[in-house]
């Protein structure tokens, strides 16, 4: 998945604390964080919710990348939403972290709670936190960009951006891996015990790869690389890209690719922050 990107990382619990003058009135919303579980059509899922103290507001759903334990999910979705916050020119949108599940599940599973998630915000984030919630745009890093990428061919949204999307070819990874070249990851691990490896079932592998996901962008998307990322990403990169710019009935795709920029490109390269916030202010 490449190389990670290092981050500050803070967690607040619930409103901020306040002094009796400071407090809002009764009838006025409150900024603040928590965690809670969510639930949309029996799937279950935890989110982080970060919000300002409006009444109205747009949504950013943001999805982290891989983790090697479930323990280190609500770091990861942590990491994540502070990260894209960090990134995010406006501070009047509804930011929803999503810990969607990893461990021991064959790669892509998780993308049921993913999806609870989204539709939990697009329909029922609005009367069970008190707001009105508008526009909702879709944000991932690394695995986290290709759960919204998947995301984007089941349904429609404001707009989707996608940093370092993958695995690309789980095909190629995973046989890197079983022939030693590169280290063993959990995915890899789990795909193998559920489908054998590569050599026995490569379609499996396949269907379960960002290279599958090419066609029927119900929204437009945004992806964005660094050109100096890990082999393996670059080495599917090309044809991904080519694939995806061939798409007949997709939406809008945009490329922005960053000379030097490694696999958190997004959030080093000033001109990806700048697209990221270009793209969101234009839809």
């Amino acid at each position: 998945m490449g190389r990670g990107i290092v981050v500050g990382v803070w967690l607040l619990i619930g409103c901020a604390a306040t002094t009796p003058m400071d407090q809002p009135a009764p009838d006025q919303p409150s900024a603040g964080r928590q965690v809670r579980q969510v639930t949309f059509d029996g799937v279950t899922v935890t989110v982080i919710i970060d919000r300002p103290a409006l009444g109205s507001m747009d949504a950013l759903v943001v999805y982290h990348g891989s983790v090697q334990s479930d323990r280190d999910l609500l770091l990861a979705a942590t990491t994540a939403l502070d990260t894209f916050k960090g990134i995010l020119d406006r501070q009047d949108m509804l930011l929803v972290s999503v810990l969607y599940p990893q461990e021991n599940l064959p790669f892509g599973d998780g993308i049921r709670q993913a999806e609870a998630a989204l539709l939990w915000v697009k329909r029922h984030a609005g009367p069970e936190l008190g707001i009105r919630v508008g526009k909702v745009f879709l944000a991932g890093h690394s695995q986290g960009g290709y759960m919204v990428t998947r995301l984007n061919t089941m349904h429609s949204t404001n707009g989707v951006i996608a940093n370092a999307p993958g695995p690309l070819d789980l095909v190629y990874r995973c046989q890197l891996e079983e022939s030693g070249q590169i280290l063993a990851s959990t995915f890899c691990a789990t795909l193998r015990r559920t489908f054998g490896p590569t050599t026995a079932d490569p379609g499996a592998y396949q269907q379960r790869s960002l290279m599958n996901f090419v066609q029927a962008y119900t929204s437009d998307i945004l992806f964005v690389q660094g050109l100096n990322d890990s082999p393996i990403q670059m080495h599917s990169w090309p044809n991904f890209k080519s694939q995806v710019t061939a798409c007949a009935g997709c939406r809008g795709r945009r490329f922005v690719e960053i000379p030097g920029g490694e696999h958190g490109a997004l959030f080093t390269s000033a001109s990806a922050r700048s697209e990221f916030n270009a793209f969101i202010a234009s839809r």
